[in-house]
């Protein structure tokens, strides 16, 4: 949680104003920015300075493990943050291979599951890392990324968290994720707990111990609609304890979680937060 206030105090100290080319508006930025999770100490990364929806957070990473390619996909798990994207977006409005309303193309979980080789072939990037570390192997490629150049213009946005890379030594697990880009008073705190939440879950479903998620975000900024709430109400607030995060032990496969799975298989122990703050979303 301290991180997490801290980069955004950074932003406000030292970023510098650059105009963003997609949405037309200013952000004050900063380069390169490291936070880490201690997943296997519980260490729970959840916003206590204000009300964070963790289901919708958790819900999106289950859509994405699932491949999902349209936001109704997403809104039927709970979780409604494709819903601009796919439907408001002009330029993907106008692209002539989206398939009408709600569809995202292929974007994040897509290319995970479905990468299309030149040969037109596919391959599903998460079945293999499931299966080396369910066998204890890490052959040092035990990575998944959303990140395809080739498949840009198929999809409604490219990916801002885009590739996870694990790594085993002995029965412990560690993850190590790369963000090209993050909107952190809005998707910041709901990034990192996808982070932590993706060490917990593939450590129960390879029967691996989870140990450290390192999170690498390269662009860190904060919009100018957004600055004045950061500023003068969240960095304000006195942060609460770190609550605890559990998930149901019955989960067990990949199949598990692409079948049967919903949010209400995973609890938040303990959450103490301030009152919710709007920030103004861009798209």
């Amino acid at each position: 949680m301290t991180q997490y206030l801290e980069l955004n105090r950074r932003i406000i100290e030292k970023g510098v104003w650059v105009k963003n080319e997609r949405t037309g508006k200013r952000c004050k930025t900063v380069i390169n920015a490291t936070m880490t999770y201690d997943v296997g100490a519980g260490e729970c990364p959840l916003d206590t300075t204000r009300k964070s929806y963790w289901k919708q957070a958790i819900a999106e990473f289950i859509g994405y493990l699932r491949g999902y390619s349209s936001a109704a996909q997403f809104r039927a798990i709970g979780c409604r943050t494709w819903d601009a994207n796919a439907n408001e977006n002009e330029s993907w409005r106008n692209n002539p291979t989206r398939k009408g309303e709600d569809d995202m193309g292929r974007v994040y979980g897509v290319q995970m599951r479905d990468w299309r080789t030149p040969e037109g072939n596919s391959i599903d990037q998460l079945r293999k890392v499931v299966d080396d570390l369910s066998n204890g192997i890490d052959d040092r490629c035990e990575i998944v990324t959303f990140y395809n150049p080739g498949e840009f213009h198929l999809g409604c946005l490219r990916p801002c968290m885009h590739t996870h890379q694990f790594s085993l030594l002995g029965d412990q697990l560690f993850l190590t994720s790369y963000q090209r880009s993050m909107d952190v008073p809005l998707g910041g705190n709901f990034n990192q707990m996808q982070v932590f939440f993706l060490l917990a879950i593939m450590a129960q479903i390879t029967g691996t111990k989870p140990a450290v998620a390192t999170h690498h975000i390269v662009n860190a900024h904060i919009y100018e609609d957004q600055y004045e709430l950061m500023r003068d109400v969240q960095l304000k607030r006195k942060p609460f304890p770190a609550p605890r995060f559990e998930i149901n032990p019955d989960i067990k496969t990949l199949e598990d979680l692409e079948t049967w799975v919903t949010t209400d298989d995973f609890k938040v122990i303990g959450y103490q937060h301030h009152e919710p703050i709007e920030y103004p979303f861009s798209v």
